[in-house]
């Protein structure tokens, strides 16, 4: 909370900075360009932003978890996309209306006479597109790869427009100060993605040499993949972290998949455990022992760090169970797990949990059945734990699983901060 609170307060104290600067730099005589200025500048804030969003440095995933990360990136880049066009916009009406030019016209003689103006046309196209894949309905009908790839393009736009904005950008060649301003905000975003996505993930992989040490079906779909290297003691691994696993095969090596730990690092082996689901998953089971490994993380903030109180219920559908898993290795305090799967034969690493919660002296409860009826429902729940409104409650599964529990949660008055999910997805 205070992560996300802190975020948003550097975020608004950004915004009045902005404006500040732009008040001291004067108004032009038009209010449609005025108006179109000011777009421009807070469509540029926000691509700054956006660049921290997507860096997945370490500070902040830990405490605001990536599936929030992703949505706030998902939500700031519809405001670039609604600002920029703004921008375009406006500027184009507002000179039009001192000119002979009727707006598009306008548009494309200050593309042709004014310097950066073309870049930024063509950053604002980039931006449109990335936009329009990104809206749910192209969003399920692309392949992932598909759709990162066209999202690579987003940078490309970022460049463009920067660019843009020194050579045509008033506000912020209005003062030293300014300027300085200006190039520090963006010399901070961009400096947060290259540690990020570039630095550290090449240093930790250059540091632990991951190899494959054994590759384990657990089950005909559910494959579990060990894996050691040096120095793994001083990997900043926790239970409920996920990677993105790059098997650095001739055919699979530009194919990133995110998989959780199935057990709490111990300082010697990481393990992973996947259902196949498509094709990356599928392969797992085929990697030969020795095969090199290109990890990227530890991502996630679904870890007993954000704990409030003593005890814990753990609760897991199908293959949701491998953060459960580790995270039950790990936490301390009693705890009550239910696992929730369609039949018996679906209840992957169960011996594991058996034992675990044997020797851990918690509970541990196998639910199955079909979905309806729900065997989670709010009854259900309390029956299993009548404390549950006392501790801390850990859910990872499907997402009409997770939905449904979460409503029960709420019907059973279990209070927010005590309720952790993480839905695993990627910003950027």
């Amino acid at each position: 909370m205070v992560a996300r609170t802190g975020l948003y307060a550097v975020l608004a104290a950004n915004a009045a900075v902005v404006a500040f600067f732009f008040t001291q730099a004067g108004f032009a005589s038009n209010a449609l360009i005025v108006l179109g200025r000011l777009t421009g500048l807070y469509g540029a804030l926000l691509m700054a932003f956006q660049l921290v969003l997507v860096a997945r440095l370490p500070w902040l995933d830990r405490r605001i978890g990536m599936d929030r990360l992703t949505s706030w990136h998902r939500w700031t880049g519809f405001g670039i996309l609604f600002t920029l066009l703004g921008h375009a916009v406006f500027i184009s009406f507002g000179y039009a209306a001192s000119s002979d030019l009727d707006p598009v016209s306008q548009l494309v003689d200050l593309a042709e006479t004014v310097e950066g103006v073309l870049r930024a046309v063509v950053a604002l196209a980039v931006i449109i597109v990335v936009g329009a894949v990104s809206g749910r309905y192209a969003r399920r009908r692309l392949a992932y790869e598909t759709w990162h790839f066209i999202h690579l393009y987003t940078y490309v736009a970022v460049v463009l427009a920067f660019t843009h904005q020194v050579a045509v950008g008033t506000t912020f060649a209005s003062s030293s100060v300014a300027t300085a301003y200006w190039y520090g905000v963006w010399g901070l975003a961009l400096t947060s993605v290259f540690v990020g996505r570039l630095v550290l993930p090449l240093w930790r992989n250059w540091r632990h040499q991951l190899r494959v040490t054994a590759v384990v079906p657990e089950s005909d779909n559910v494959v579990s993949v060990y894996m050691s290297g040096r120095d793994l003691d001083r990997m900043p691994a926790q239970a409920g972290q996920f990677f993105l696993w790059r098997f650095l095969t001739r055919d699979r090596w530009w194919q990133a998949n995110p998989f959780s730990l199935s057990a709490a690092p111990d300082g010697r082996t990481l393990r992973l455990t996947a259902k196949a689901a498509g094709s990356g998953s599928a392969a797992l089971r085929h990697v030969k022992v020795g095969t090199r490994v290109f990890a990227e993380g530890p991502y996630g903030a679904f870890t007993a760090l954000h704990r409030t109180r003593p005890e814990a219920v753990l609760i897991a559908g199908g293959v949701g169970v491998t953060p459960i898993r580790a995270l039950l290795e790990e936490i301390q305090g009693h705890a009550v797990v239910i696992y929730r799967v369609a039949t018996d034969r679906d209840a992957v690493l169960y011996d594991e949990l058996r034992d675990l919660a044997l020797a851990k002296g918690c509970e541990l409860h196998l639910v199955t059945g079909p979905p309806v009826p729900d065997r989670l429902a709010p009854g259900e729940l309390a029956r299993m734990v009548p404390d549950i409104a006392d501790r801390d409650v850990f859910l990872c599964g499907p997402p009409p699983m997770m939905n449904a529990v979460l409503g029960s949660l709420r019907e059973l008055n279990v209070p927010k901060p005590q309720i952790h999910f993480e839905r695993f997805s990627l910003a950027g």
